[in-house]
């Protein structure tokens, strides 16, 4: 597809967007070349017109998929179709016709305060050993720092500031910013620090210093964490995704409930604007009129 490579560079080097959502948007656009391709013959970007487009999303939603996926994926096209009017001389823009089918408003899933207490209780029982510390710090970091799953992997030993209890991380778009540690997080961070140094000289294996790592002494990968995570919220938690970004949201829900302003959500959450922060209040306004339903005389 024209300027495929060029859009996948300017994403990766120019607006540093992560390895997943790199993949996220090379996914979109090759199948829809495959789409064009394969329905009207079409190779040449220069010839797309917005039916192509319109078809290829009507084809979208008949194979079932959501209009949440599908609004994403008109995202990616209105970002590459812009790309290519401006670096590449495309005269017209398809995209600027289509129409996003309308979505429903979805709360994130969350765990539980009770039920995250409960899964930290469970993770101290027994001695622990390098393998069965780590696994349980992974969800402890997840949840007590409300960090992406990408932010988790690339936490480096160095990034650990003890002495004024704050955890360096990077961001989206390489953006920098320093969480709080509480006490007990960071006794346990210096707890994994030595268990971490004794496996790897135990084992021979060289210090790779990312913070989380393998059996085999690697950094952690998006899957590792993923199974990791829902096998550990499974112990608590019956809720239908049991994924690392759960622990994000719940984080940032279990801010909001107590009533943390919403700035310093949006700052620990490392967001680039409050509209994506806002959605934790919600969650906390649905949390109000359950309880005024459950309580007022009049509701």
């Amino acid at each position: 597809m024209n300027g495929l490579r060029s859009f996948l560079n300017y994403l990766e080097f120019e607006k540093r967007y992560s390895p997943h959502t790199l993949e996220a948007y090379q996914n979109d656009l090759l199948q829809l070349q495959d789409f064009l391709s394969h329905t009207y013959q079409l190779e040449d970007l220069k010839e797309v017109q917005a039916l192509h487009l319109r078809a290829w999303l009507v084809a979208l939603h008949e194979q079932g998929l959501s209009n949440r996926s599908i609004n994403r994926k008109i995202s990616t096209l209105k970002s590459y179709f812009q790309f290519l009017r401006k670096r590449h001389g495309l005269d017209r823009n398809p995209v600027r016709k289509l129409v996003s089918p309308k979505t429903e408003k979805r709360l994130p899933l969350v765990v539980r305060t009770e039920q995250m207490e409960r899964l930290m209780v469970l993770e101290q029982t027994g001695d622990p050993d390098f393998h069965t510390f780590r696994d349980a710090l992974v969800t402890e970091i997840l949840y007590g720092c409300g960090l992406r799953r990408s932010e988790l992997i690339q936490l480096r030993t160095d990034d650990i500031d003890a002495g004024r209890n704050l955890l360096r991380v990077e961001g989206k778009g390489k953006k920098e910013r320093r969480l709080p540690l509480g006490p007990a997080l960071v006794d346990k961070l210096n707890q994994y620090l030595r268990l971490r140094r004794d496996y790897l000289s135990e084992k021979g294996l060289p210090d790779p210093t990312y913070l989380l790592i393998t059996d085999a002494g690697e950094p952690l990968y998006p899957k590792w964490v993923y199974n990791r995570v829902k096998a550990q919220l499974g112990l608590v938690t019956s809720i239908s995704r049991r994924s690392p970004h759960i622990l994000r949201h719940s984080f940032a829900t279990h801010l909001s409930d107590a009533g943390a302003d919403l700035n310093a959500v949006k700052t620990l959450l490392g967001h680039a604007s409050l509209a994506a922060t806002q959605v934790y209040m919600h969650n906390s306004v649905e949390k109000l009129k359950e309880i005024y339903r459950q309580a007022h005389p009049k509701s």
